[in-house]
C-alpha cells in the first residue's frame, strides 16, 4: 500500500485501501500498523484534520482492530 507522508509529531506517513477499508499508519518511531474496517470518510478527516496524531488518538486508536506489521 502506497502511503504519504504527513506532517505530524508522531505520524510518519498514511495509506489506505478503499477496496478493503484499510488505514496504514507509519509512526515516528518506525513501527507499521494497519487498522481494519475504517470508512474512508474517517480517512478522509483524518487526512483534513489540523493534528493527524490528535484524529488519530481520538476516532481510530482504540476503535477499529489492528495488527502491527
Amino acid at each position: 500500500m502506497e502511503r504519504q507522508k504527513v506532517s505530524s509529531s508522531n505520524l510518519a506517513s498514511i495509506g489506505y485501501d478503499a477496496d478493503n477499508e484499510i488505514l496504514e499508519i507509519e509512526f515516528k518511531n518506525g513501527g507499521v500498523y494497519q487498522y481494519f474496517g475504517v470508512p474512508e470518510g474517517v480517512y478522509d478527516e483524518l487526512m483534513d484534520a489540523p493534528s493527524h496524531g490528535v484524529y488519530f488518538s481520538a476516532n481510530i486508536r482504540n476503535d477499529y482492530r489492528y495488527q502491527e506489521l
